[in-house]
């Protein structure tokens, strides 16, 4: 009875999928493509603040693509460093599409600031996404998991522990608390039937390289190319199916070779 209700259309929510051209875009229309129904949450206050920008519409074009694949779509603009955005999210997810078996934490705050122009109030904006804002959605969702197998977390990760980031000295710090937040919870939720991995898709072009980043991040790619949201978005396609029911607690580099230093 657990194994076909497992198998039955999963609802997954995606955090951070904002702009078209992004990975939780990608991720989004990956999933859709597999017959999953899809939340997903974007704030746009913050992506209106950075270089690359946002139409106003994208959201609603982005709705608009999943639904072309003929599941369920729902969106909401949150805030995730409220404190009480997990409880909002989930009571929403629920009264639109229903119980959810699918996190995907992929909502991210970064800045570059170094140690020199580091401050309380810019390492606290990274803390409240990056770190407070997954914990306490992770534990939102798992506490509202009600099944014994299929739940799966897929946390976004830069793999900051495979060397350092300097000037970005904050984004570094914070999500890398998240790779031992992934292994830790891994263990606390594999009981409730629940695996929790984490992606970390290497430099990816979603809008916001310019040609003297590409060129440098090409003579460290051996296969000659850069990553592209895709990419990520079908390995965690896979990680959110019935065939990766085995894998949990993992941090997986996918990073097409990417050569550092």
């Amino acid at each position: 009875m657990e194994r076909e209700l497992a198998l039955e259309r999963r609802i997954a929510i995606v955090t951070g999928a904002s702009r078209l051209n992004g990975i939780g875009a990608a991720i989004c229309t990956a999933l859709a493509s597999k017959g999953m129904d899809v939340f997903f949450t974007y704030w746009t206050t913050y992506d209106s603040e950075m270089p690359w920008g946002i139409r106003s519409n994208e959201p609603q074009l982005l709705q608009d693509k999943i639904l072309e694949y003929g599941v369920r779509c729902e969106k909401l603009e949150l805030d995730l460093t409220d404190i009480l955005a997990p409880a909002k999210l989930l009571d929403i997810v629920e009264e639109k599409l229903g119980k959810p078996s699918i996190l995907i934490n992929n909502a991210t705050y970064s800045v570059d600031v170094g140690y020199d122009t580091l401050t309380a109030e810019i390492l606290d904006r990274h803390y409240e996404v990056n770190i407070r804002g997954t914990m306490l959605l992770s534990v939102e969702f798992a506490s509202r998991f009600s099944h014994s197998i299929g739940g799966r977390i897929i946390n976004l990760t830069s793999g900051q522990s495979l060397g350092p980031m300097a000037g970005n000295i904050a984004y570094a710090t914070t999500k890398g608390a998240i790779d031992t937040f992934t292994l830790t919870l891994s263990a606390e939720l594999a009981s409730k039937g629940i695996t929790v991995n984490a992606v970390n898709p290497g430099p990816t072009d979603t809008g916001w390289m310019n040609d003297d980043v590409k060129n440098v991040i090409l003579t460290k790619s051996p296969n000659g190319r850069i990553g592209m949201p895709q990419d990520a978005a079908r390995l965690i396609a896979f990680l959110a199916s019935d065939e990766a029911e085995w894998v949990t607690g993992q941090i997986i580099h996918s990073e097409g070779g990417f050569q550092r230093g």
